[in-house]
């Protein structure tokens, strides 16, 4: 029985989200092996054919509608990606990223057109995508970006540097956060949908070190004079980007908690089955008093971590989450995963 025992919520109650995540979970089991993740921590980055072989079970656009190649699943089907993958340890594979961050743009934002383009490569994992926002001098100041896209002729011209790019060794397909028009802040940044293959004056820099997720390869990107077509840009109009951005915050935020409390409930599980195998001086580890102090201390904050994600999830299925509660949860449930 795992640490954290309280039962599924009332919208987890359905037989078919039960078989999507057994079904989930065998896939990993299969195609996630300890030694292959391991391989990936090694090599610093997941490697391409496991997208490929995640596109075809079914694990990537789940909550894409069907028209656009999908499989037309609601946000509680990217809740199981997510959370199986936290169950069986599954590093590098940034579904949560693909999904649930850089899909709903196209689905909400894109226009007919970049929807039936680009959304069933996608889904498939002909694509692998990523979004390229910070920038070597500018964090979360979005509004003080200094990467252009300056009109030239049927389309813009990209210069600029971005840092810190989850997926950025393999993604082929980059939503990319420039200005299109400097002299503005919110209202010049617009949102410009780039492959990678064959564009000229596009190079991917180095893959950094980090402090932790070893498997997810993390890098710099450079644009010099890179052409994209008009048609590239997401919703079809400029200086939109920034309040596209803004509008998915609350979704964002969830996933970050939503992963911080699957990495509590795995700790929590792998430190009480080694503290009830470990002995010392004739007995567990588990039998010493302090042990169980600590541990009963970390389960109560870890039981109502869950019970507030899953608040917050229930909200966000009826549309109701906002900014400040999803920031909340992010903040409380990543700083006890830390602890």
């Amino acid at each position: 029985m795992p640490v954290i025992d309280i039962p599924p919520p009332a919208f987890m109650e359905d037989e078919e989200i039960s078989i999507f995540a057994d079904a989930v979970g065998k896939f990993y089991e299969k195609h996630a092996p300890e030694k292959r993740v391991a391989k990936w921590r090694e090599d610093g980055q997941v490697e391409r054919e496991f997208w490929n072989e995640a596109g075809e079970a079914g694990l990537l656009g789940v909550s894409v509608p069907e028209e656009y190649g999908g499989h037309g699943g609601d946000f509680r089907h990217d809740m199981v990606v997510i959370e199986q993958q936290g169950k069986h340890n599954v590093d590098g594979f940034a579904a949560s990223l693909h999904n649930t961050v850089i899909l709903p743009y196209l689905v909400r934002h894109g226009t007919e057109e970049q929807k039936k383009k680009y959304l069933p490569k996608l889904v498939s994992g002909e694509l692998v995508s990523a979004i390229a926002m910070t920038e070597p001098g500018v964090g979360s100041d979005l509004q003080s970006i200094t990467t252009t896209a300056l009109k030239d002729g049927n389309g813009y011209r990209l210069n600029g540097a971005k840092t810190y790019i989850s997926n950025g060794q393999i993604a082929d397909f980059i939503i990319v956060v420039a200005k299109t028009d400097p002299n503005q802040r919110a209202k010049g940044i617009s949102l410009l949908l780039l492959e990678t293959e064959g564009a000229e004056g596009f190079q991917r820099g180095k893959k950094l070190d980090k402090i932790g997720l070893d498997a997810q390869d993390t890098s710099e990107l450079f644009f010099d004079d890179v052409f994209v077509p008009a048609e590239n840009v997401l919703g079809g109009e400029e200086g939109k980007g920034f309040y596209q951005l803004m509008g998915e915050l609350p979704q964002e935020r969830l996933i970050i908690a939503m992963g911080a409390i699957a990495g509590i409930e795995r700790a929590l599980d792998v430190t009480v089955e080694f503290v009830k195998e470990r002995k010392a001086f004739g007995q567990t580890v588990w039998d010493f008093q302090n042990t169980q102090f600590v541990l009963a201390d970390l389960k109560a904050k870890g039981t109502a971590a869950r019970v507030f994600v899953n608040d917050c999830i229930s909200k966000h299925l009826e549309g109701k989450l906002d900014v400040p509660t999803a920031c909340m949860a992010k903040y409380w449930v990543t700083e006890l995963q830390s602890e």
